[in-house]
């Protein structure tokens, strides 16, 4: 079968992919079945290949890809801009089968894709991935002087970033990076706009209960059977709201995840968020109890 790499057919559309066999493991894709490439068959560019899943079930449903043949007619010599193996434009034999991996984004399907040996085609502009120990940028002397070591001709151009960098400045990254940051400040002013909220009903009818208060310190009653009063019966209305907000809270992450490619779903937060209200909420009785408990009883039963 062959296989155009850009294709407009939804029915033939599949990426092609020029690795080293280190790229697997550095990226953790693991091997489904088969092999991967040897030294030997890289510095040779053999007329092999590796396909994901996704194109072994599209192509054999009955899961026998090893050992059949695909051909990209795209791999095409033209000097001096693209230079090719020999045989490469031929038929090219699947050795292994490696799992999927999404790397169009998460929001898009996984396509079809097929990983050849970087040696198979090389280009003018040739892009080279270094991993560090250390800080990334800080090693792009000793990476020149390396390469300038191999070729002293080649030219090195472009813009160098660390990975973080290069995937900042990726629209998809950067558009959902955008939506996350405005999320979270309507998140922040929600949160502040309901502390507010709750804090001025609580209190406003706690020091409603003024007399009620005055009446109970007459009678005996210590600041301490106050609070605790107050606490209790405010209770039951706040622990109401906020198991009511957790609930709508869960439901609505399904509707935010079709906006952005990362919703939080983290127990903590929902915890902190609770512990934030819930301390809102003692504060809100907590202090018009105790100004009332601290008032002369008469005051109190005159108050109105």
């Amino acid at each position: 079968m062959e296989i155009y790499g850009n294709s407009d057919s939804e029915e033939q559309q599949a990426r092609t992919n020029f690795v080293d066999s280190e790229y697997f493991s550095l990226l953790h894709i693991p091997l489904a079945s088969g092999r991967f490439w040897i030294h030997d068959e890289i510095m040779r560019g053999a007329p092999m290949a590796l396909v994901n899943q996704t194109l072994a079930h599209r192509y054999w449903p009955d899961g026998n890809a090893l050992g059949q043949r695909i051909r990209i007619p795209e791999l095409k010599s033209e000097p001096p801009n693209q230079l090719t193996a020999p045989g490469s434009a031929g038929w090219l034999q699947i050795v292994g089968v490696v799992s999927d991996v999404r790397d169009d984004g998460l929001r898009n399907p996984v396509k079809p894709a097929v990983y050849l040996p970087y040696s198979t085609l090389l280009s003018m502009w040739t892009q080279i991935l270094v991993r560090t120990q250390g800080e990334p940028l800080a090693m792009l002397r000793a990476v020149r002087e390396k390469v300038r070591e191999v070729d002293p001709d080649q030219q090195i151009l472009g813009q160098t970033r660390n990975l973080e960098q290069w995937i900042a400045y990726q629209p998809e990254i950067a558009g959902n990076r955008l939506t996350v940051i405005l999320l979270a400040a309507f998140s922040i002013f929600a949160l502040a706009l309901s502390a507010f909220g709750l804090y001025s009903v609580v209190s406003h009818s706690v020091a409603q209960r003024t007399n009620e208060f005055g009446i109970r310190i007459a009678l005996g009653a210590q600041s301490g059977d106050v609070n605790f009063l107050v606490l209790s019966s405010t209770a039951i209305s706040v622990g109401g709201g906020l198991a009511i907000g957790v609930i709508l809270s869960l439901a609505m992450s399904r509707v935010f995840a079709t906006w952005t490619q990362h919703t939080s779903g983290d127990f903590w937060i929902v915890i902190a968020v609770m512990l934030v209200l819930v301390g809102v909420a003692i504060l809100a009785c907590l202090v018009p109890a105790r100004r009332a408990a601290s008032i002369d009883p008469i005051s109190a039963l005159r108050f109105e």
